[in-house]
């Protein structure tokens, strides 16, 4: 099984919707890809519960089950990246520089996407961008095996 890694900074609210969208949807599509999710800044999350009330909101709202995504925040590890076949972090100018300073052998080698975090855009708007490039993206997986 091939691992698809979705990479945000609290591994809170993004990330997470992510991996919980690819891997609801993975029975639709002939792929053998399975995503998780990791955060770069898990501590700015500390405290604040184990899933954002938007992104639990929004899974609600689409009968993804709760399962499909981890049990709490996870900070991203080098076996992490190791692990999986393709890495996306949401947003580059939030995220690039944070893969510089903690994994400087891999920001080149990471797809940044641009989705804004809840300080730059709503999760009415962001939430249903991410599911589109996630439902593409996942598209893309099974036409290519």
């Amino acid at each position: 099984m091939r691992h698809l890694l979705f990479v945000c900074s609290g591994n809170f609210y993004r990330s997470r919707f992510a991996e919980a969208v690819f891997n609801f949807h993975t029975t639709r599509f002939d792929t053998s890809c399975r995503a998780f999710s990791r955060g770069l800044a898990t501590h700015l999350v500390a405290g604040a519960g184990d899933l954002s009330p938007h992104t639990r909101e929004a899974l609600a709202l689409r009968n993804i089950p709760r399962h499909h995504t981890a049990r709490s925040p996870v900070p991203l590890a080098h076996g992490d990246l190791t692990r999986a076949h393709r890495v996306i972090a949401l947003k580059e100018s939030e995220h690039r520089p944070l893969m510089r300073s903690q994994f400087p052998a891999w920001e080149n080698r990471v797809d940044y996407w641009m989705i804004h975090d809840i300080d730059a855009a709503p999760p009415a708007d962001a939430l249903p961008q991410l599911e589109e490039q996630v439902l593409a993206l996942l598209r893309s997986e099974a036409a290519s095996g």
